[in-house]
């Protein structure tokens, strides 16, 4: 075994001059640039060869390094791949999901029955999780991802686009002053989201129409609790109809208008680059693009 250098080192190594960098590899790897610098200093003395030329302002490979770093990182590829595949074989019949919590409650679990009578072999367990998830650090399969579709170290499935509308409880509505043109929603309280105050302004711009004549009302953290104060009649809100569909089926919600806020945002299915799909994870990506494109569909 002495005639192989010690992992940790190739490890930096291999970090150090992918990013060309002692500090960012120190980064990579949660430890410190010395740290990094010792570990190559020890390699470059196992080996008798200088792998970096240091400058004050970056490291830079030598020929021996550039030589030395293509089969050290072929040799890190294939072990990755092996890992993932073994994990992958030891859980073919499970699942671990991770997606946003109104997706997962409004639009995901009501239409779980139907994957599990398609599937009752697969054990599948889900979290919900409101911002991206570190696949190399827990255990989780795959995610429901809500963006612009530009995510680093992922393998990435169109779900379907966001469509967002115009919806209120019916009791809102005065007799005396109905809603039938967009324009009419200038008599009652818009209700806002707090990250997404721009949605209103564009959605009432797309139809052009003066945003200064309608009322701003209350404003709430997400999308969930807008959707709930307008089912409590406290002003109209900007939802997607699939997700308070349940609202809409008890009648406390309304969509006014099918007129959609056109966004560059969708509903993405990620899962880690270069991991082995496992036939759940499979069984899984084809189900819920099935389901989506009915309802795009429908």
């Amino acid at each position: 075994m002495n005639r192989f250098p010690p992992l940790n080192s190739l490890r930096c190594f291999e970090s150090a001059a992918r990013h060309g960098s002692f500090n960012k590899a120190a980064r990579e790897l949660s430890v410190t640039p010395s740290a990094i610098s010792h570990q190559i200093k020890g390699l470059e003395s196992f080996l008798g060869i200088e792998l970096f030329r240091r400058t004050k302002r970056k490291v830079i490979l030598t020929e021996a390094g550039e030589s030395y770093l293509k089969p050290i990182r072929s040799i890190f590829e294939q072990l990755e791949n092996a890992t993932s595949e073994l994990r992958s074989q030891q859980k073919t019949g499970s699942l671990r999901l991770a997606v946003a919590p109104a997706f997962l409650t409004r639009w995901l679990m009501p239409r779980m029955e139907s994957f599990q009578e398609r599937y009752p072999d697969i054990q599948i367990e889900i979290s919900s999780s409101s911002g991206l998830v570190d696949f190399s650090a827990n255990d989780i399969d795959m995610a429901v991802y809500f963006g612009n579709g530009d995510w680093d170290g992922v393998e990435i499935h169109y779900l379907r686009a966001a469509r967002l509308a115009p919806v209120c409880n019916p009791r809102l509505i005065k007799a005396d002053q109905p809603i039938n043109t967009p324009e009419d929603m200038r008599f009652y309280p818009l209700l806002h989201v707090t990250k997404r105050k721009d949605e209103w302004h564009d959605w009432l711009q797309q139809h052009n129409l003066d945003v200064t004549l309608f009322r701003r009302g209350l404003m709430f953290s997400s999308g969930s609790l807008t959707a709930g104060a307008a089912a409590q009649g406290l002003g109209v809100a900007l939802s997607d109809p699939e997700l308070v569909m349940p609202e809409i089926q008890a009648g406390t919600l309304k969509v006014l208008f099918d007129q959609h806020l056109i966004t560059n945002k969708s509903f993405y299915l990620v899962y880690e680059k270069r991991r082995s799909v496992t036939s759940a994870m499979m069984a899984f990506k084809e189900w819920i693009i099935e389901q989506m494109a009915g309802n795009e569909n429908g």
